[in-house]
């Protein structure tokens, strides 16, 4: 295990801060970093801010101290970074802008909906299933509907931002208080908000749907005929397409969520998930994502589902 740090340089909140990161694997990273104290708040996608007065103490527990530019660099050549354009369009502004977008004119109620779940994808605990993922799936979304995929865009958009709104890492009742929480957060606004494009009131069927689709997400397997759902199921899974490095940084992301798990437990837990969704009689359902993604996420689950073998 090999942990960087730096030395405290950048101010903020009347301190300095040193900037600890892994350029192998987020998971010893996160398990070191909840060894020492530092909380998981202190992450930031790929690094762990931490304050002047934590840097003798973490160089002691086993931390390197490098220059800012040599774990700049290490960091950089790694899988694990997180480009600055990612961090952008997931940042809290942009994806309330993306949540607005979805509605029409109206009140603080649609607005302070989206401020929720926004808050609820930038938990502390989440390192896959964070707005990193959230940003990504609305962005397969859109790539999805260019390519002519057919299907409610804006059932499958609202859809995707509900679908890991609740995740305490139990697969189905995630999904379960997931598709609830559309009920709690859009019901009320029945009747009084307006979808975006249409400008129609949202009803109760719109609230249902919506829900529908979030538990959709639970086996990935939607009917032949339910294109919206195709949409929401490729979009959540637009990941395992990904070009190898970024499928790299996913898988470490996935395992880093669930470090509390140890390692025989998650290898199987992890091979039953891959095999799972290997076994889907098709892993994507529209033609779009088929053309997209499917070559390279036979790829990529062969190659992790051989690499958990002891």
């Amino acid at each position: 295990m090999t942990l960087l740090l730096d030395p405290p340089a950048w101010p903020a909140h009347g301190t300095v801060w040193s900037h600890l990161v892994s350029d192998t694997s987020l998971h010893e990273l996160r398990s070191f970093a909840r060894a020492q104290g530092v909380g998981d708040r202190a992450f930031d996608l790929d690094h762990y801010d931490v304050p002047a007065e934590r840097y003798e103490a973490l160089v002691a527990a086993g931390a390197v101290p490098v220059s800012g530019g040599e774990l700049s660099r290490r960091l950089a050549g790694s899988v694990l970074r997180v480009p600055g354009r990612e961090r952008r369009r997931a940042s809290r502004d942009a994806l309330l802008a993306r949540w607005s977008a979805l509605w029409g004119p109206g009140g603080t109620a649609v607005h302070d909906v989206g401020r929720d779940l926004v808050d609820r994808w930038r938990e502390p605990h989440r390192v896959y299933h964070s707005r990193l993922h959230l940003a990504d799936s609305l962005d397969a979304l859109d790539l999805l509907v260019a390519d002519g995929a057919p299907g409610s865009r804006w059932h499958a958009a609202t859809a995707l931002w509900f679908h890991d709104a609740v995740h305490d890492g139990e697969a189905g009742r995630d999904e379960e208080r997931s598709a609830a929480l559309v009920g709690t957060l859009l019901g009320p606004l029945a009747g009084h908000a307006r979808r975006a494009g249409t400008g129609e009131p949202l009803t109760g069927h719109d609230v249902d749907e919506v829900a529908r689709l979030v538990l959709v997400t639970t086996a990935h397997d939607p009917a032949p005929s339910d294109a919206s759902g195709a949409l929401v199921s490729d979009a959540d899974l637009a990941v395992l397409g990904a070009d190898p490095g970024r499928y790299a940084r996913y898988a470490a992301q996935v395992r880093a969520e669930y470090g509390h798990v140890p390692d025989d437990a998650f290898r199987a837990g992890r091979a039953a998930v891959l095999d799972q969704l290997a076994g889907l009689p098709h892993l994507y359902r529209s033609p779009a994502a088929v053309s997209r993604w499917a070559a390279a996420a036979g790829r990529n689950l062969r190659t992790e589902r051989a690499a958990l073998r002891p």
